[in-house]
C-alpha cells in the first residue's frame, strides 16, 4: 500500500482528508434528523469503520456516531482492539464515547469541533488524561474545528427557530 508520504499528503492533509469523510457522515445524520457527527476509523492510510449519529433513529442513547464507527471498524477488523487505529471525529467526544474509544485501545483521537457541555477530552472533563486508566489514546483536537462547529451551530439554530424537522 502506498503511504501517505509517498502519495505526498502531510500528516495535516491526511488529517483534514479523513475528517472530511467523518463530515459527509455528519451532514448524512444530519439529513435524518439526527445531531450531525460523523466519525471514521482508519487503519493504514483506509477507512475502516464509519458511523454517523443515530440515536433519534434508533431510539438508542448509545448510537452515538463514534460507537458506530467502532462497531463497523471491530467487524470489519474482526477485532475489538484496535492499536493500530486512529479515529476521525467531527465532535469532541462525551464520556461514554471517551471509554468506548479506550476500550477498543484506539492510538489516535483526533476531534473537530469542542463540545463545552459534554466534552471529555478536556472541555468538560478529560479521561484521557485520567493517570489511573490503563490505556492512553493520543488526542488531537481542532482539526476543521471551524467547519465542524460551524455544521453543529447552524444545524441547533435552524432547531431553535423551527425551521428544522
Amino acid at each position: 500500500m502506498e503511504s501517505s508520504a509517498a502519495r505526498g499528503l502531510s500528516a495535516e492533509n491526511e488529517g483534514e482528508r479523513w475528517m472530511a469523510a467523518a463530515l459527509l457522515l455528519a451532514r448524512a445524520a444530519q439529513a435524518r434528523g439526527e445531531v450531525p457527527v460523523g466519525a471514521v476509523v482508519v487503519k493504514d492510510g483506509e477507512i475502516v469503520g464509519r458511523g454517523g449519529n443515530s440515536p433519534i433513529a434508533a431510539n438508542d442513547p448509545t448510537a452515538h456516531a463514534e460507537i458506530a464507527a467502532l462497531r463497523d471498524a471491530a467487524q470489519s477488523l474482526g477485532n475489538y482492539r484496535m492499536p493500530d487505529c486512529d479515529l476521525y471525529v467531527t465532535l469532541e467526544p462525551c464520556a461514554m464515547c471517551a471509554g468506548a474509544i479506550m476500550h477498543a485501545r484506539i492510538r489516535t483521537l483526533i476531534y473537530g469541533a469542542r463540545d463545552p457541555k459534554t466534552g471529555a477530552c478536556g472541555s468538560v472533563v478529560d479521561l484521557f488524561a485520567e493517570p489511573s486508566l490503563n490505556h492512553h489514546t493520543s488526542v488531537t483536537g481542532g482539526v476543521a474545528e471551524k467547519e465542524c462547529a460551524s455544521l453543529l451551530s447552524n444545524f441547533f439554530a435552524a432547531r431553535r427557530s423551527g425551521s428544522f424537522r
